[in-house]
């Protein structure tokens, strides 16, 4: 595992004392492979000149500022994009904490306050379309010139592409929002998941004889109702799963999406425990059935659907 990483909070903390920063600057929601193509070049030229790999990202993500009506749904809670950040072997992490103030500030007044008189880096690495500063003044060109202007170098990292079309964190939401989760793994690199809580529900399906886990989840983005192949990892142990996502149409009983998971050939105890739940393939849509026999019988069937697929990924 990666070391630690330290973190340091603009304004609100000293500048950091990083040796030679070479800055992966974005918003890094998802660190889908995208992202982790500009990561892993900041590694290898920190590693090359002796200096500190360190991303710097903006919290709370600008748009909940600028318009929170319109702010997407993240892919990410900011603990967990914290924790990727560390795994992919960041050194240091230098978060802004965005506010309607700073978003006011010209491209030149952020990269001289933030990234030289407080950071003081040597390198600033984005994306093609990465921009910033007040009305999104700050192309890639402008920041070169700041970098020519105040002693740092500035590159950029063309956008990956998948099949014909940009990876990018609004695709990956889309693809979410649509159940189309396989293909979302494909753009990101790893499964899509939700880190959430076991807690009790109304134990209808231990009575049908599949016990289910109903999964509390801070994250904003949940993938639309229907049953899902699943794993469920518990204390760093991966579980096959069937995961429903939906709103018991049959018992009407429910204000918002429920996660259900009923983990396969495990007889652990789960409640309370912190699970964190990814999504591999899409099975069907959710619907209704007449009876608790119908529900049944479709369950076995989304059981062995499911192990078919595991079967073939070879967990």
């Amino acid at each position: 595992m990666p070391g630690p990483m330290q973190i340091a909070t603009y304004p609100d903390d000293p500048p950091p004392r990083w040796n030679y920063p070479v800055l992966a600057l974005g918003n890094f929601d998802g660190l889908h492979r995208g992202h982790m193509k500009i990561i892993d070049r900041v590694r290898q030229r920190a590693g090359e000149r002796g200096g500190t790999p360190a991303a710097m990202i903006f919290d709370p993500h600008p748009p909940r500022v600028l318009r929170p009506d319109k702010a997407p749904a993240l892919l990410m809670t900011g603990e967990q994009r914290i924790e990727a950040l560390r795994r992919s072997g960041m050194q240091g992490l230098a978060v802004v904490r965005f506010t309607r103030e700073l978003s006011l500030w010209d491209p030149e007044t952020f990269v001289r306050t933030v990234l030289v008189d407080w950071l003081h880096v040597s390198e600033v690495w984005v994306g093609a379309n990465f921009l910033f500063g007040h009305n999104r003044a700050g192309t890639f060109t402008v920041l070169r010139s700041l970098g020519s202007r105040y002693g740092f170098r500035a590159e950029k990292i063309d956008p990956v592409r998948y099949k014909d079309f940009v990876v990018s964190s609004t695709r990956v939401r889309r693809l979410i929002s649509e159940g189309r989760v396989d293909e979302a793994a494909a753009l990101l690199g790893h499964h899509y998941f939700v880190d959430g809580t076991i807690v009790r529900g109304a134990g209808r399906g231990r009575r049908l004889g599949v016990p289910t886990a109903n999964l509390v989840t801070t994250n904003d983005l949940v993938p639309p109702a229907g049953v899902y192949a699943t794993l469920a990892t518990v204390d760093g142990i991966v579980l096959p799963a069937v995961t429903n996502i939906g709103l018991r149409p049959t018992f009407g009983d429910v204000p918002g999406p429920v996660i259900e998971t009923h983990v396969l050939d495990t007889e652990r105890d789960l409640y309370d425990r912190t699970v964190r739940l990814l999504f591999v393939q899409r099975l069907r849509d959710e619907r209704q059935f007449a009876d608790a026999d119908a529900l049944r019988a479709q369950i076995d069937a989304d059981i062995r659907s499911a192990r078919r697929l595991f079967g073939s990924i070879s967990l």
